[in-house]
């Protein structure tokens, strides 16, 4: 098989495995969001400490998926699966019995080192298992992986939680894990071609520091503050290195990411669309278990049960979206689905300390049925315009900027969300001293303790709130762009194009 073909039959027993492995490793993605409070207090640490669990894991990843296109391209898919979940299982043990934070962190990270290269491997296996007028329908079906696992996560994990010590949140994972590996050891055959390509390591030191210094940095200015030397520090580093990375990748024959295929308009505004959509839903993801529980009080199981009707509308969805994809092109889905996302943002940014739970649950589901009409339709649709060699790539660059963005709106929303709480809890505190004089009342120790409560609550919920309105606000530029949005057409895809032509 050449780079431009695809496969006579699709291999529907491989394809499976690959599903089961990139299901757990998804799941993963957002498993801990709902358990983050129980671990805080278990090992007495901030808020901005424990947060390293998520943000942590997507770091690893931004970092390491860049690297996945070489992986993919170099190494056989079945070599390559086998080491991958090894790893994650690896992880996933440690952190299964860690007895300290550092422990579980390590863990994390271990973890999300075999995961990177799980979702570019599935999405490769796929781009040459089906024709590009059945991608849709296909792709539909990996979405249900790539969405629906992310979204599940906090359902399962509240239950856990609430039920179990938190360490069963990964020693349940074991089992899946192994057995996954197993089946790809006994099962997996070669499908994809391979070829030798040189690792450019300097390009590999660069995209460390690069995707790192941003990633940590925006993790960090939550904690440490955006004044704070450390952050613009290593965010500047970070930018910086990027800009070198990019300079070096175009002058190169054979770059780490192939940069070039932004020069394919609907590839680099998918990619575009997708960056700001990832950004607003992993923020989501953070900013309503922190409402639910910090807030409303509701237990974690509640909390994740109330995250389960979004999953299962994602779940439902994403195959459906896949097949009006093939039928009505990207445009008209991505218009709805980010109409429906910006309304639904836009109803969490009205929160109050007592909306109904059947509130609650409707906008987090809308905004969530909203999202399943995008993500797959725009990749999907960038994705046919590259030549079939370039797929490893396309998928590089798409699963690098979604976990970047996702770290780096996870992290931004956060210090939104934190710096506006600060600024309105001493402005109530400001408030609550004024009238105290002017009463001339000094009020009991239960008073105090009561108004200090109401204060850090409204606070919070004031912080929140304009965390979602902010996210509103970025899904509204996403809609501006889905506008220009065009669909590929088969008989003139980039498949048929000399790829040195665009190179040179």
């Amino acid at each position: 098989m050449n780079s431009g073909q695809t496969l006579k039959k699709p291999p529907y027993g491989m394809i499976s495995i690959l599903f089961v492995g990139a299901f757990v490793a998804f799941l993963n993605n957002t498993l801990l969001n709902v358990a983050l409070p129980t671990i805080m207090k278990d090992f007495d640490i901030t808020y901005s400490k424990v947060q390293w669990l998520a943000t942590g894991y997507m770091l690893v990843s931004g970092i390491l998926v860049p690297a996945s296109a070489f992986f993919v391209t170099r190494f056989k898919n079945r070599h390559l699966f086998i080491a991958a979940m090894s790893v994650f299982t690896i992880g996933t043990v440690m952190a299964g019995f860690a007895p300290n934070f550092s422990t579980l962190l390590a863990g994390r990270m271990v973890q999300a080192a075999g995961a990177a290269s799980m979702s570019p491997l599935l999405m490769n296996v796929m781009l040459i298992s089906f024709p590009k007028e059945k991608r849709g329908a296909a792709m539909g079906i990996f979405g249900l992986v790539m969405i629906s696992a992310p979204a599940i996560g906090p359902t399962l994990s509240g239950y856990i939680v609430e039920h179990h010590d938190w360490r069963m949140l990964f020693q349940m994972i074991i089992p899946f894990a192994v057995i996954s590996l197993l089946f790809g050891i006994w099962k997996l055959e070669n499908v994809m071609e391979t070829r030798k390509v040189h690792l450019d390591f300097p390009s590999v030191l660069l995209s460390t520091i690069a995707f790192g210094g941003i990633l940590y940095g925006f993790a960090t200015a939550g904690d440490k503050g955006w004044s704070s030397p450390w952050v613009y520090g290593t965010i500047s580093v970070g930018f910086l290195a990027l800009i070198i990375f990019i300079f070096k990748q175009l002058r190169m024959d054979q770059p780490l990411l192939e940069l070039r295929i932004y020069k394919y308009p609907m590839f680099a505004l998918g990619s575009a669309i997708s960056v700001i959509v990832s950004m607003a839903m992993f923020s989501g993801m953070i900013l309503t278990p922190a409402y639910v529980q910090s807030i409303r009080g509701i237990d974690p199981f509640k909390a994740g049960l109330m995250m389960l009707p979004g999953a299962l509308a994602m779940g439902i969805m994403s195959p459906i979206t896949g097949k009006l994809f093939d039928k009505f092109g990207p445009r008209i889905l991505a218009i709805i689905g980010l109409t429906i996302t910006t309304i639904a943002t836009f109803g969490l940014a009205k929160l109050e300390l007592d909306s109904s739970y059947t509130f609650i649950v409707s906008m987090y589901t809308i905004r969530m049925f909203g999202m399943s009409m995008v993500m797959m339709p725009i990749m999907t649709n960038g994705l046919n315009q590259l030549p079939q060699m370039m797929n490893p790539h396309g998928t590089a660059i798409n699963n690098t900027l979604q976990q970047v963005a996702g770290a780096i709106g996870s992290a931004v929303m956060v210090t939104i969300m934190n710096n506006r709480t600060k600024a309105k809890a001493e402005e109530l505190i400001a408030e609550a001293k004024a009238n105290a004089a002017q009463s001339g009342v000094a009020p009991t120790p239960e008073q105090m303790q009561q108004m200090q409560d109401q204060i850090t609550q409204n606070a919070l919920l004031e912080g929140i709130t304009h965390s979602f309105l902010i996210a509103a606000g970025v899904t509204v530029l996403a809609l501006v762009l889905a506008f220009f949005l065009k669909r590929v057409k088969i008989e003139s895809s980039a498949a048929s194009m000399d790829l040195k032509k665009t190179t040179k």
